[in-house]
């Protein structure tokens, strides 16, 4: 089911509810990576609720089913990600679901924003997937070419011309928000990365203690161990994280990578989440 939910600066975002037939009372939001949109997460909700879990997807402003008329100019952050999209989502979900056990699966940059809203404190247990410190020092040389040609050349250049980033023309996702492929630059050049952005927000992070697991898939070029270890001292200090390794022979295409967990032909990959959420 479609819903849409306002920020508290009047933003208008699209997000799906899939409830189950028959509830375990179990909630799970998902925080979507950059630039992906929530349809990509839909089979994998479906296959969750009829497991029982009411799983909500959404687009954060700028992507996807919340994307203005016009990207040109379009006003937006990973900081209002964070600090609004996705604080949004919570108020929602604690005001419906408020007996309900919480949860949060954080896909890459969705697991990188939940500092930057009080209600990531009050969530039972995280997952993230495909997610690290991403600053390029931390990356693999192949992949640290690539984001120096594409944050250091071609993200300014594009954002200046168009006025916002056409990252799909570089397989990076859905077009970005100037503000937003600014942020994302920051998280890829700058050595703090997700701690740079969050100088200029309220940082909750370090309050953070839940239970997470972090699962990362072998064959994903743009996560190394390196970066999840930093992500986790320097970021997460007080998480009771432990690591799971997905190898890409467990895929029936042997294809994980940084989105693919998601796609159907690895639905045997998803009962780990249900065995995680349990």
């Amino acid at each position: 089911m479609e819903i849409t939910i306002q920020t508290k600066d009047n933003t208008l975002l699209k997000a799906h509810l899939f409830s189950p037939e028959e509830s375990n009372h179990k909630v799970l939001l998902i925080n979507s990576a950059t630039g992906v949109k929530q349809q990509v997460y839909f089979k994998f909700a479906q296959y969750l609720s009829t497991k029982g879990y009411t799983v909500i997807t959404y687009d954060y402003r700028g992507i996807g089913l919340s994307k203005p008329h016009s990207m040109k100019n379009y006003s937006a952050t990973m900081r209002d990600w964070g600090s609004l999209d996705y604080r949004a989502l919570c108020e929602f979900i604690f005001e419906k679901f408020p007996q309900h056990q919480k949860y949060l699966l954080g896909h890459s940059v969705g697991a990188l924003i939940l500092g930057m809203n009080p209600y990531s404190q009050f969530f039972e247990k995280f997952i993230f997937i495909a997610t690290q410190n991403a600053y390029i020092g931390n990356l693999k040389w192949k992949t640290k070419i690539e984001a120096s040609l594409g944050f250091g050349v071609a993200q300014p250049l594009f954002s200046k011309i168009f006025g916002y980033f056409p990252s799909s023309w570089f397989g990076l996702g859905e077009s970005l928000p100037t503000g937003c492929a600014k942020d994302w630059k920051s998280l890829i050049m700058n050595k703090s990365s997700i701690n740079k952005l969050l100088e200029s927000t309220e940082n909750f992070s370090p309050l953070l203690q839940q239970e997470t697991i972090i699962l990362h898939a072998d064959d994903d070029n743009w996560v190394t161990l390196q970066g999840i270890d930093n992500l986790l001292k320097n970021t997460y200090p007080q998480l009771k994280s432990s690591l799971q390794i997905l190898q890409s022979s467990e895929s029936p295409h042997q294809k994980i990578g940084h989105i693919n967990f998601f796609r159907s032909y690895n639905q045997s990959l998803w009962k780990k989440i249900v065995l995680i959420l349990q």
